[in-house]
């Protein structure tokens, strides 16, 4: 599926990333509980951003990326803890953290540049 943003397109590669990642988790690993949270902070990602599309205002916009930046953050604390306590290897989880980067990266510029556009109108 392709977006014409690129932000919707990063964060649903990212959540079908997360779900295969799950469903690895859970079946190989026999990890339930911190992959069940790395599934819902990872795909809510791409679900906020999908509902900023329906931002009743610029205000609202900036309220509901900020609260994906916030899911992002907490799935990058669920990937290093999966790493650091055995069930991702290091490759693994860089893959996964490169791609969240990424994801970072574009929320806090979107979210930067929008609150300046606010202010200066």
């Amino acid at each position: 599926m392709t977006y014409n943003s690129p932000l919707k397109n990063k964060s649903f590669a990212f959540a079908i990333r997360t779900v295969n990642l799950y469903k690895y988790l859970s079946i190989n690993k026999k990890e339930y509980v911190l992959s069940k949270q790395l599934l819902r902070s990872g795909t809510a990602i791409g679900a906020l951003v999908r509902e900023s599309e329906q931002a009743e205002s610029k205000t609202d916009f900036i309220h509901k990326l900020a609260i994906a930046l916030k899911e992002a953050n907490e799935t990058e604390y669920w990937i290093l803890l999966l790493r650091e306590t055995d069930y991702l290897t290091p490759k693994e989880s860089e893959s996964m953290l490169n791609d969240l980067k990424e994801l970072l990266k574009l929320l806090t510029s979107i979210i930067k540049t929008t609150k300046q556009k606010l202010n200066d109108s």
